[in-house]
């Protein structure tokens, strides 16, 4: 954004000539920062929620080091995917808070004082193989302001391991599973949960998985309703999405009241209809259901 543009747009609202929403609305597409090498989306928070993203993978250094410093001066929350530990190592001398995961290969740099995240997403993978992927979903989903649960290596070679923690999948309210080689297991879990279940195909395994095509198949034709699949390895893809659902509850639309935060549903779990989901309070059927309609 150039100066001269939001001075005269602030001074319009001051003058009354513009009104708040009106404004809001133009600060939504205001320009991107040319960089030469890069158009930088300065107001996609604004617009999405989240400032973007830097897909590290097939940019240099400098251009990662440079692109994370100017997001990270606007005072969101930034996200950095597919990086190095050679670009995970610069970012962090240049800017004071960045941390580096080098299993998930994401660089963050928070939000000091952010709200207190809200609990609901679950990240599982079939395989230990799996958790640099699920990583990537698990830190997109944090960032975005959501607590995230992890379980990992429940494949079904093994079944009873996932079934030893069905409370746990119980209590989420969207579950990312990230698995390769047969690409099996977000149809098992989809089967055994009524929130949406987000599957990653990832490229573990040997040369008949080729390069998760197999699991990506495997995961488009599940049998369990319910299963959405993002692309193979796209750990962020499935985190952004699982973040989405697990706070479209919390966003009023336009024209509505805001949705009642962390109501259960009633009659949910073993009969009891005052019980929610974990960590949610407890609330009569009656109040879920104020207004005529079921907070979101």
């Amino acid at each position: 954004m150039d100066e001269p543009r939001l001075e005269a747009l602030l001074e319009a609202v001051r003058a009354r000539l513009v009104d708040v929403p009106t404004a809001v609305e133009r600060l939504r597409s205001l320009p991107y920062e040319d960089l030469g090498y890069a158009r930088l989306d300065h107001h996609r928070g604004l617009r999405q929620g989240l400032p973007e993203v830097v897909f590290c993978q097939g940019k240099s250094v400098q251009q990662v080091v440079d692109l994370v410093t100017r997001l990270a001066a606007d005072g969101g929350p930034v996200l950095a995917t597919r990086a190095t530990a050679e670009m995970a190592e610069a970012v962090c001398a240049r800017v004071p808070g960045a941390v580096h995961d080098p299993v998930g290969r994401t660089i963050v740099v928070p939000v000091p004082g952010a709200a207190p995240p809200r609990a609901g997403v679950l990240v599982l993978t079939a395989g230990t193989a799996d958790i640099p992927v699920a990583q990537e979903a698990a830190t997109t989903a944090e960032i975005m302001g959501n607590a995230v649960e992890r379980i990992y290596d429940v494949g079904v070679a093994g079944l009873h391991r996932l079934l030893d923690k069905r409370a746990r999948l119980r209590a989420a309210r969207v579950i990312v599973v990230a698995a390769g080689m047969d690409g099996a297991l977000p149809s098992v879990v989809g089967g055994l949960v009524d929130v949406p279940v987000i599957a990653i195909p990832t490229s573990v395994g040997y040369g008949a998985s080729f390069g998760g095509v197999a699991a990506l198949l495997t995961m488009l034709n599940a049998c369990a309703p319910g299963v959405a699949v993002v692309n193979i390895d796209n750990g962020f893809g499935a985190g952004y999405m699982a973040g989405l659902v697990n706070r479209a509850g919390a966003k009023a639309r336009p024209g509505e009241a805001a949705a009642v935060p962390d109501v259960g549903r009633a009659g949910e779990r073993a009969g009891d209809p005052d019980r929610g989901r974990a960590g949610e309070p407890v609330v009569a059927p009656a109040t879920a259901e104020a207004g005529g309609q079921r907070a979101r």
